[in-house]
């Protein structure tokens, strides 16, 4: 495989965590407990690291231990065998997810949840609050007839009903699914159906910014097409109401009062938690099932030793309910942290919204889209002189990959004294599995490095790591967040399709990658979206990179028609000019320029066509295989589920240039 010359083999330092970071981080506990505990001393994060990957027993059972998980039965042993992807983890062990968020004394005062929202006003929550509407949630959904194991859908937006119930679900064994309401009624069918709920939470609409958008139709159709609901309870939430609906129970009824306890019932490790679904972009969404010892310990060590989360913090993220980072956000409970949920347009009233919800809810960690960064960067927002963040001590980017100009940005504003943690991971395992901590420096342009416990590598075709060279990210130990398998996929044989045909007993996440002799790793997009140019893969995010700084460019999507012979193939990049920018010849001249200096000739497309948007999904990612799936001949509803899109009118324009493509004579190539 031969790597593109353009992408750099050292990484370039940005800074150093300030010493005030570093000293008081959650990790520099945890590493004096080992020291005192354990008899094990490091005097670096990648001696650390190391000994997490290849001693990996030891440090999960140093994670248990060190967090005091409330097991009702205790584990036999941590992990008898590591071969993948059957590997079991604490077998002999109960436990329950929602119990260890409430493992923290009651603190009467400090809230638990800030609930942020365009369609009702602000809600605090305590921890006594919160665990008061698990405990009636529990009851109702008990006299409801929810038993372990059964399936509890939420069609919810991001706000503390969402919470609760999805606490009082998992208190129960039984197991949560959502959804979040901007989604059209196919698509919450395809997720749903699949997965058979017998109680479906829902509200009849919502407020997006100015907008109020009613889902009593999608609701009815929802509620005809699921055979197997029995119950529908209404959450108080916008416009409208869903009265017409026969048998409906309301919220309050559901939470009424009760002398019914709150209790958990113990589990064991492996047991469904939740079921996370894919983007379902280009077909069914893959029902992804989680379990409870599996998520409960990855994301204490996550937010604990990666995100520095404790007692007195509190994380704000931007997600909606069917993103991976809402689990995430909500997991913030398991460490003592608080969580800041925000639901409708999060650049309502304006771009600098987020900034100032951080600074009005005392965020030590905010969450943000590389979108979003680069916005605001362009934009002239200084959000360090115009709000009081002193709390912050982290900013989170994930979702896409962040651009070097995104990097000096963040530490133009903020300098050492806040990290900036650039991650990657996925709905596949719930976390990150690249990404930085207090105790590791910042690289432009780059993540930091392989989380602990995450035995991450990039690999060649035939299976080989690499260093220097991009690669497939993989996985090759088992991590307890892997999925349990796929929904309905009783032989195995659709999870081993999706991650372990390429390099069997090897976990192929599915990025392109390249990892620095430092560790730390670049990811540049999708591997089933990397561009192959006459025999050099090119990431599509060095692209994006280049273009967020050409005037002529508001946002682009490229892709790569391969020749079937072996020859370089069509590479055609798609952009939105600004409102009243005309694409003329100068511009285009202005693109392959800023493409060619800054990266290579190899680079150059050999077509730019100007559309009106850029189809993404709903968790903001670009989507760059159905572009090229419609250049081939696919009809729009085939390449993309239109449900999974933001704007489905986005794939218009690709249809159009596709027909005429083809009435020209030059369909998609092969590939």
């Amino acid at each position: 495989m031969t790597a593109a010359p353009e992408v750099p083999a050292e990484p370039e330092l940005l800074y150093e965590p300030a010493p005030e970071l570093r000293d008081a981080a959650r990790l520099q506990d945890y590493l004096r407990w080992l020291r005192a505990e354990k008899g094990l001393a490091f005097d670096s994060w990648e001696k650390l690291q190391r000994w997490s990957v290849a001693e990996l027993e030891a440090f999960w059972e140093t994670v248990w231990q060190y967090f005091g998980v409330r097991a009702h039965t205790p584990y036999s042993e941590v992990l008898p065998d590591r071969t993948m992807p059957v590997a079991t983890w604490f077998p002999g062990a109960t436990l329950n997810y929602a119990e260890q968020c409430f493992a923290f004394p009651d603190d009467a005062e400090a809230p638990a949840v800030i609930a942020v929202s365009q369609t009702r006003e602000r809600i605090e929550l305590t921890r006594p609050q919160l665990a008061e509407q698990v405990r009636r949630a529990r009851a109702g959904l008990q006299r409801l007839g929810v038993q372990r194991g059964d399936r509890v859908a939420g069609l919810l937006p991001n706000a503390p009903e969402a919470l609760v119930a999805f606490l009082a679900t998992a208190s129960l064994g039984a197991i949560w699914c959502g959804c979040a309401p901007e989604f059209g009624a196919h698509s919450v069918i395809d997720r749903f159906g699949q997965v058979e709920p017998t109680v479906l939470i829902t509200v009849a609409g919502y407020v997006y910014g100015e907008k109020h958008i009613d889902k009593r139709d999608d609701v009815a159709r929802i509620r005809a097409e699921l055979s197997s609901v029995r119950h529908v309870v209404e959450v108080p939430y916008g416009p409208g109401s869903l009265e017409h609906l026969d048998g409906l129970l309301s919220w309050n009824d559901l939470t009424a009062p009760t002398d019914e306890p709150l209790v958990f019932d113990p589990v064991l490790f492996d047991h469904p938690l939740v079921i996370l679904f894919s983007s379902g972009t280009t077909g069914k969404p893959k029902p992804i099932v989680h379990r409870h010892g599996g998520l409960l310990l990855e994301h204490l060590k996550c937010h604990a030793f990666q995100w520095d989360l404790g007692p007195g913090d509190r994380l704000l993220w931007f997600t909606t309910t069917a993103w991976m980072m809402w689990n995430s956000l909500v997991s913030a409970l398991l460490v003592g942290a608080g969580i800041v949920m925000i639901d409708g347009n999060p650049l309502a009233p304006d771009l600098r919204q987020q900034w100032r919800l951080a600074a009005e809810t005392g965020a030590t960690l905010m969450g943000a889209s590389p979108g979003y960064l680069m916005a605001c960067r362009k934009d002239g927002v200084r959000p360090a002189e115009e709000f009081d963040l002193s709390r912050l001590r982290q900013l989170g980017v994930a979702g896409s990959p962040f651009p070097a100009e995104g990097f000096r940005w963040v530490a133009d504003q903020f300098g050492d004294r806040v990290l900036l943690n650039v991650g990657s991971g996925g709905t596949d395992v719930c976390t990150g599995v690249v990404q930085g901590s207090p105790l590791q420096p910042v690289y432009v342009g780059e993540m930091t490095g392989a989380s602990l416990g995450v035995d991450v590598k990039a690999f060649d075709p035939e299976g080989r790591e690499i260093v220097g060279e991009l690669g497939e990210l993989v996985i090759t130990s088992p991590m307890p967040s892997m999925p349990l398998g796929f929904w309905g996929d009783d032989d195995g044989s659709r999870l081993r399709a999706a991650y372990f045909e390429d390099y069997p007993g090897v976990f192929r996440f599915g990025d392109w990658c390249r990892f620095s002799r430092f560790g730390s790793c670049l990811i540049t997009g999708r591997s089933d979206a990397t561009l192959n140019r006459g025999g050099v893969r090119l990431g599509t995010a060095e692209f994006y990179r280049v273009l967020q700084d050409v005037p002529e460019v508001e946002d682009s999507v490229v892709v790569h028609l391969e020749d079937a012979e072996g020859g370089m193939g069509e590479l055609i990049l798609f952009v939105v000019p600004p409102a009243g920018v005309v694409l003329d010849e100068e511009a285009q001249r202005r693109i392959v320029a800023a493409l060619r200096g800054s990266l290579s000739p190899r680079h150059v497309p050999d077509a730019i066509v100007p559309v009106a948007a850029v189809p993404y999904s709903r968790t903001g990612k670009k989507l760059e295989v159905p572009v090229k799936r419609i250049l081939r001949g696919a009809v729009a509803e085939e390449a993309a589920s239109p449900g999974a899109l933001v704007d489905p009118g986005a794939l218009d324009a690709f249809v159009d240039f596709a027909q005429r493509r083809e009435a020209a004579g030059r369909p998609g190539a092969a590939g």
